[in-house]
């Protein structure tokens, strides 16, 4: 039997669940991690760009982090900042599937570009002398390649079935964007299908990603150990403790998310926030804090921007 459907053409973001009356407050907090994001994660690209002392692999790899870290959220931050000042909260149906396209894109690459530097740390530290000859360009390219081939297929897939979906009554996304588990609940016809190839999806390739994470680290972890003096394990650890501490902070949220049984929605809200704005601006932290061949490129190039920061 054929029913007849009044499809939707826009959706209405009802922003962070339980924080009504805070959006002020919620404004100028978002809009300063945001730009404090990306300042920060442009300074560090461009100080890798501008040294020659940092075009080594490690370097090129931190690089593109830095671009990921700006562009993720940028997805989901500049429509959050335009509702919590005021402006309309209306999300056209395009621009909906458009921004769970590119958030699954951008976050599901960044993760595997987290593997990849795990692997790169891997090599590194495992098989210095053979280094360079084992991560070439050409081979770094190749893996930057497959993460954001991974990524595509991963958001196609998500995106597709999401959107294949019939939208005709209930417009109202209880979040503050669109995600799986806020958009799936508003389709007419039978959502069950597209939610479990999601939770398998999204569950399986952050445990994947997580899993090599790991293998790397255990390999290191050993190769540290057999270490005999204690200033070399402590320099060996240090070239991978910003990148485990980065990894901690992306692959916590995406698990705790997509594969808790009743999902709590002011829980989820608040751990999709620490991996969608919070984590990106840590990332620059972590890295120019930590780095300190970052920091003598940032005084080399921002001389006086990194002179008021310190002060």
């Amino acid at each position: 039997m054929m029913r007849n459907y009044t499809l939707l053409n826009e959706f209405i973001l009802l922003g962070i669940p339980q924080t009504q009356g805070l959006e002020t407050l919620l404004f100028v907090v978002f809009l300063f991690i945001y730009f404090f994001t990306l300042l920060g994660n442009s300074l560090i690209f461009t100080a890798i760009v501008s040294s020659s002392t940092l075009h080594t692999p490690m370097y090129f790899f931190l690089g593109l982090l830095s671009i990921f870290d700006m562009l993720f959220p940028s997805v989901t931050c500049p429509k959050m900042l335009l509702y919590l000042s005021g402006q309309s909260p209306a999300i056209s149906y395009k621009g909906c599937a458009a921004q769970l396209f590119f958030y699954h894109l951008l976050g599901s690459t960044e993760g595997c570009l987290y593997s990849v530097m795990a692997y790169d740390r891997y090599v590194a530290i495992c098989h210095p002398l053979r280094y360079m000859l084992i991560m070439k360009p050409r081979v770094c390219v190749s893996l930057v390649t497959i993460a954001c081939s991974v990524g595509c297929l991963h958001a196609t897939i998500l995106t597709t079935f999401t959107f294949q979906l019939v939208y005709c009554a209930f417009n109202q996304v209880d979040y503050f964007f669109c995600d799986l588990p806020a958009v799936l609940p508003l389709a007419c016809t039978d959502s069950r299908l597209a939610q479990k190839v999601g939770s398998i999806n999204v569950g399986f390739l952050a445990l994947m990603l997580l899993f090599s994470v790991c293998v790397s680290y255990a390999h290191i972890g050993i190769a540290i150990l057999r270490i005999r003096s204690a200033e070399g394990r402590k320099k060996a650890f240090s070239t991978c403790s910003a990148h485990l501490t980065a990894i901690l902070c992306a692959y916590g949220p995406v698990i705790i998310i997509y594969l808790q049984r009743t999902p709590n929605p002011l829980l989820g809200a608040v751990v999709q926030i620490l991996n969608n704005i919070v984590s990106p601006m840590l990332n620059s932290l972590i890295y120019s804090l930590r780095n300190k061949e970052v920091k003598r490129s940032l005084r080399r190039v921002f001389p006086s921007v990194t002179h008021d920061f310190q002060k």
